[in-house]
């Protein structure tokens, strides 16, 4: 006897002018982007950055690699959910929550390109006589390198959709289930060691931040980010192009994000309990006001979800965001503010490092732009769908 789930959700570009005012500004950052990168490429990383030998990494790091990394987990938490789980009616999410993934994904990588001082060598990660098998950083760099291979892998049926190509797409969906398995397994690796990769640095983290629970707290709200991504992305999606709102999906995608910072801050506090931290929280100083602002971000889902109000779109879309920004907030300070190697050296983003990050996130948006209007990414309006159906053979 078998189960299989039956779903009918048919996408289809939702059209229109892929250049207006908005995504000409978009087009200029991006502009901007690729000057400053010209410069980094010609006369090297020191030219546009602010890095030095206390701090071998920056903006580019904790903001492109790390949070973009994480809110890209939008694509295994969704898979995993409807795929693994085989929760069915969460299809009409996963081709955005996807798309998104890829390009948080394509951003980590590209980041590491920019930020690697000998970026000719790079191909030396994937040769197996200079694998470092014991090196967290060799983890993360396959780890995140094979997930975007699997992410461009699980969205082709959308371009083969596209273009109309019956067979290729049949044949694809064949193995398809075997990328969806890789795919949920590859983030839980690298996001956790992330977090390892602190544990490395020692007492140059900050003893609130530096702990072994760091591959955990790294893991648990890097799925709360995923969730609160997607949720995001449909609810502004939904509003810009005034299209029905998912709101029963995202109500309960939430409600899972809900229980995950919960978590989140039990595993914490209680960690700093262990290990004797806890008065150290109450000191005044810059990085324990951000711990605060942290956990104050971390409860609000808890609590503006609780009750039947939390489906109320207004209250899970600041949920989210509050979410997403409570994650961002955790990785800038265990990476750039609890990270400290000592006196005379500082750090803070240049002007280059700083138009690089925007001019990325300003490309992901134009890609995602585009992408919608031109592929069957969202699900058609007035679309129609069946329950899943369970047949016996």
């Amino acid at each position: 006897m078998t189960t299989k789930a039956a779903t009918h959700d048919e996408a289809a570009p939702i059209g229109g002018r892929i250049w207006t005012p908005f995504t000409a500004v978009l087009a200029v950052l991006v502009i901007l982007l690729v000057v400053v990168l010209g410069v980094r490429f010609v006369r090297g990383i020191g030219a546009v950055t602010n890095l030095n030998d206390g701090y071998p990494w920056g903006l580019w790091i904790a903001w492109d690699v790390v949070i973009g990394s994480a809110l890209g987990a939008s694509g295994f938490t969704v898979a995993f959910t409807t795929y693994i789980l085989n929760r069915g009616k969460y299809h009409p999410i996963v081709r955005p929550a996807l798309l998104t993934a890829l390009f948080g994904y394509a951003m980590a990588g590209a980041s590491v390109v920019f930020d690697v001082g000998r970026y000719w060598d790079m191909w030396h990660v994937f040769m197996p006589r200079y694998a470092q098998l014991n090196s967290v950083l060799f983890e993360v760099a396959v780890c995140i390198a094979a997930y975007t291979v699997v992410l461009f892998i699980e969205f082709l049926p959308v371009v083969l959709e596209k273009f109309g190509m019956a067979k290729a797409h049949q044949k694809l969906d064949k193995a398809l289930f075997f990328f969806i398995a890789i795919g949920v397994l590859l983030p839980t690796m690298h996001q956790s060691s992330l977090g390892s990769m602190l544990i490395v640095f020692g007492p140059q983290i900050d003893p609130i931040y530096q702990t072994k629970a760091l591959p955990v707290l790294f893991l648990v709200s890097t799925i709360g980010m995923g969730l609160a991504a997607v949720t995001i992305e449909g609810s502004v999606t939904a509003l810009a192009l005034r299209r029905p709102l998912e709101r029963e999906l995202l109500a309960k995608l939430m409600k899972v994000g809900q229980g995950l910072t919960a978590i989140f801050l039990l595993v914490r506090f209680t960690d700093l309990a262990v290990r004797g931290q806890l008065p150290a929280i109450f000191e005044i100083r810059t990085l324990t006001i951000l711990f605060w602002i942290e956990t104050a971000l971390f409860a609000t889902p808890i609590v503006l979800l609780l009750g039947k109000g939390g489906t109320q779109p207004r209250r899970f879309f600041i949920a989210a965001m509050s979410m997403a920004i409570a994650g961002i907030l955790y990785r800038l300070d265990a990476y750039l503010v609890a990270y400290d190697t000592g006196a005379g050296w500082h750090y803070f983003p240049s002007m280059g490092e700083l138009v690089v990050t925007i001019g990325l996130v300003a490309a992901e948006i134009l890609g995602f732009i585009i992408a919608i209007r031109v592929l069957p990414v969202l699900p058609k309006m007035g679309r129609t769908r069946t329950a899943p159906a369970t047949e016996t053979h």
